[in-house]
């Protein structure tokens, strides 16, 4: 094998939790019962006792991938976080005439401070106001925003859960005030959180037919995540972002997957009822190859003995967002190593309940955490 290329991914045939064959343990069930000592003194306790071991076996065979409790299933039913309302500063904006610039922004100003807290008497600041209100794509931008989202309910509604889990672990947090607007197409930044607020720009969450995405030469694997299921999973991650801002320092591809881990397992922890494809930024299918090719992509990480390599094209091919990822298949999702990171930090979190969010947060000794995960994906 060529270094640095690699291994061919054999197909997946296996089921993780498998049920026992035909031929296997329950076909072998009545020859158990025919040695048994009172088979014939008894067939009707014999019939209760085979019942029995048949319950058992299902039980365990359907159960077996169940045995802990998730970690991140908590209760926050209790946690004092006020209904989320988004403050639709995209709408009341564009309301307001051209001709009637000065006392519009006048009378709105004081429910959007943070958008219009400068000198309204300032002759320049209205000029950009009034150029950007006039803007044919940001009208065009609205328009279609406007019609799209008439009723931001459900997103307000994930939000408020995602908040109470945000403050269920981190009592501290002040919630934000979350506004939506018009960017104007600002695809690098469609959630940003400033001190004590949110904005979401409501224009990069249009859909992937929406045809100034591709005209602006958006790539398609971007536009089809811009929709309304990702808004609140792209809110998680621009909380964990302000959170744990990412390392700079030089790392392995090991600590790389498990920073990367770390982040997710946040986000998982803010939304954990919403679809683990969503949280990763993956489609379904992308999400169910990672599912089965995880014992896989392990193995070629292993025989290919990238863990503990600081070449930048590999930090590229398992941590850079993209289509897919090349050195596997066009099924396949991109980041694969921020999935394997993840997969590592579910399994230390679960075999050491002592450790909080907090502290592995704080853990940056990669080795560490690999050891004591006992991570060892299941073939």
């Amino acid at each position: 094998m060529e270094s640095g290329k690699m291994m061919p991914l054999p197909t997946i045939m296996v089921d993780r939790c498998p049920i026992p064959a035909r031929g296997g343990v329950g076909a072998n069930i009545h020859n158990i019962y025919r040695n048994y000592p009172f088979y014939s003194i008894n067939p009707f306790c014999v019939k209760i006792f085979r019942f029995t071991i048949i319950c058992l076996i299902i039980l365990i065979a359907f159960g077996g991938c169940n045995w802990h409790k998730n970690r991140l299933q908590v209760d926050v039913s209790k946690i004092n976080v006020p209904e989320v309302r988004i403050h639709r500063y995209d709408q009341d904006l564009f309301r307001i005439p051209v001709t009637d610039l000065k006392d519009g922004l006048e009378r709105i100003q004081h429910n959007y401070y943070f958008f219009l807290g400068t000198d309204l008497n300032d002759p320049g600041k209205l000029d950009e106001m009034k150029a950007y209100l006039e803007n044919p794509r940001n009208i065009d931008f609205q328009k279609a925003s406007e019609s799209r989202y008439r009723d931001l309910s459900r997103v307000e509604k994930d939000l408020t859960e995602a908040f109470r889990h945000w403050k269920f672990y981190f009592p501290e947090v002040k919630i934000p005030r979350v506004y939506s607007y018009i960017s104007g197409g600002d695809y690098t930044n469609p959630v940003q959180l400033a001190d004590s607020v949110m904005i979401i720009a409501l224009d990069t969450y249009l859909g992937k037919d929406f045809k100034p995405y591709l005209g602006d030469g958006l790539a398609l694997y971007k536009a089809e995540r811009m929709t309304e299921d990702n808004i609140v999973p792209d809110c998680a991650r621009e909380i964990v972002s302000a959170m744990s801002p990412e390392s700079t320092a030089p790392m392995t591809l090991l600590g790389g997957m498990v920073e990367a881990g770390k982040r997710q397992y946040l986000v998982e922890a803010l939304i954990p009822d919403l679809p683990g494809y969503l949280r990763m930024d993956y489609s379904k299918a992308q999400y169910s190859w990672a599912e089965k090719n995880e014992p896989h992509v392990w193995a070629a990480l292993i025989e290919n003995r990238l863990l503990y390599s600081s070449d930048g094209q590999y930090f590229r091919m398992f941590l850079a967002d993209g289509p897919y990822t090349m050195e596997f298949s066009k099924d396949s999702p991109p980041r694969l190593g921020e999935w394997i990171g993840l997969q590592i930090i579910r399994s230390y979190m679960q075999k050491n309940p002592e450790i909080t969010l907090q502290m592995m947060m704080q853990e940056t000794d990669a080795q560490k955490i690999l050891t004591l995960s006992g991570y060892k994906p299941e073939k």
